[in-house]
């Protein structure tokens, strides 16, 4: 078992994100985590990640405020509690479009 304290973990740059702070709590380097690893974003009113695809699942958990998540095909709102599954390989479009913080767990596999 391994404790991670909110306040012990450092910010990260993130490629392709605009407007947000980025910290990894969980991974191989931080916590052994061998399949997945588990990050905590917070974006900034406009703040988000550019149209980006990858070959890790992804699930987006919102734990306060709201974001859009746009795909090639559909556009959605999550909210407080509301989360979203993105498969590996298709490209995904974040925005806040409000005027207030969002925050966001990120949970990604780690691919083959």
């Amino acid at each position: 078992m391994k404790k991670v304290a909110l306040t012990d973990v450092k910010p990260y740059e993130a490629a392709g994100h605009f407007g947000m702070v980025a910290l990894k709590l969980h991974g191989k380097e931080e916590t052994g985590s061998k399949n997945f690893w588990m990050g905590f974003s917070h974006f900034l009113p406009s703040g988000g990640a550019e149209m980006a695809a990858s070959p890790a699942e992804k699930i987006y958990f919102v734990t306060e405020g709201a974001v859009t998540v746009k795909t090639e095909t559909e556009e959605i709102i999550i909210e407080k509690h509301d989360s979203v599954y993105i498969p590996e390989n298709e490209a995904r479009y974040i925005v806040n479009h409000t005027n207030m913080p969002a925050s966001m767990l990120v949970i990604c596999n780690y691919p083959d």
